[in-house]
């Protein structure tokens, strides 16, 4: 880990009643965690936890990993992003990501193709909406603005309220090469979900050689410290399943496709095959101990230090921990990526 590397809090989606994370999130504020981050799927919106959280905090960055730009036009965002970023005095990190066709359409009842093109767009259009320098317009394909056609009545606006930040920081949830290229070129950060600190280096080493100085790579890695080695492996096998198996279409699974890049195509596949079948056990049994093992921390805490040492000198800068809430990890975790 470079000396400079920060550690972060990921706290997923909210689940449910009950689940307020606000101790958790302002004991890690007073740790010194650099942020804590929230997430959507097709449930809970990853907004209104972190405005919730950022009420009750003074100092910890806020970000999404990620929000779905399906969910919102490009301006909804950004205007989600400008008033968040104002109420918590600047602290907002916006994560945006494209989900996958089964998300975007089934969900959403949005399109899926040209994932890149549109990020790409969207982007464009929430920096315009922040910038304020004139009324925002787009010729795009996908996000016109004004919207052609209609009543002929559309007109170009800008943002009655002016932002906090001309330039709210932007992380993209990116997985294949070529997003990640994207995140790199027009970017402030990276959200990678299943980074391998051996075999990603390399895989990413091209889609990273454009990014400026200061780019953030924020690296979710999930934490399950347990005096049983072999029994904290296997909770860590079971999202891990479910991602490979149950998140994405049996024909076009994005996440699959990331272990097939690493390597456990094979093994990917098999637990793709008994988690659609039903055989969810044996699904998060077929998970290679190899790959749980590098992709996560597991164990008794000396363990988990030492497999720490595998991060340093990866291009992560910073590390955001998911499945620890009780104040003695967090600050074992603080302590070891902190130094």
């Amino acid at each position: 880990m470079a000396a400079d590397m920060r550690i972060g809090l990921a706290l997923g989606y909210w689940g449910a009643e009950g689940d307020d994370a606000s101790a958790t999130v302002r004991t890690a504020e007073a740790l010194g965690y650099d942020s804590v981050w929230t997430a959507e799927a097709y449930g809970s919106d990853a907004f209104t936890p972190l405005a919730w959280y950022g009420a009750q905090t003074r100092r910890i960055g806020l970000g999404t990993a990620v929000a779905q730009i399906s969910a919102r036009t490009p301006t909804a965002t950004a205007m989600h992003a400008l008033t968040l970023d104002h109420l918590s005095g600047g602290r907002l990190r916006l994560g945006i990501g494209v989900s996958g066709p089964q998300v975007v359409e089934g969900w959403y009842g949005r399109p899926f193709p040209r994932p890149l093109e549109r990020t790409r767009e969207y982007l464009d259009i929430m920096r315009q909406v922040w910038r304020r320098e004139g009324p925002v317009v787009s010729d795009g394909p996908h996000y016109p603005l004004p919207l052609p056609g209609g009543t002929g009545l559309g007109k170009p606006l800008k943002p009655i309220t002016r932002p906090l930040r001309p330039r709210i920081p932007v992380y993209l949830g990116a997985e294949g090469p070529r997003n990640v290229a994207l995140a790199a070129e027009a970017a402030d950060g990276w959200a990678p979900m299943f980074f391998h600190p051996e075999r990603s280096p390399a895989l990413y080493a091209d889609a990273l050689a454009a990014a400026p100085p200061g780019f953030d790579i924020a690296c979710t890695v999930t934490v399950v410290p347990g005096t049983d080695t072999a029994a904290a492996l296997y909770a860590a096998k079971a999202p891990l399943a479910f991602y490979i198996g149950g998140m994405g279409a049996a024909r076009r699974n994005f996440h699959l496709q990331v272990f097939v890049r690493l390597g456990f195509g094979d093994a990917a596949r098999k637990v793709q095959e008994l988690f659609l079948a039903g055989r969810r056990g044996e699904a998060v049994s077929a998970v290679p101990d190899e790959l749980a093992d590098a992709l996560c921390l597991v164990g008794p805490l000396p363990r988990i230090a030492e497999r720490l040492e595998a991060w340093r000198g990866t291009p992560v800068t910073t590390l955001v921990v998911a499945g620890v809430r009780d104040e003695p990890t967090l600050r074992a975790l603080r302590d070891m990526v902190l130094g």
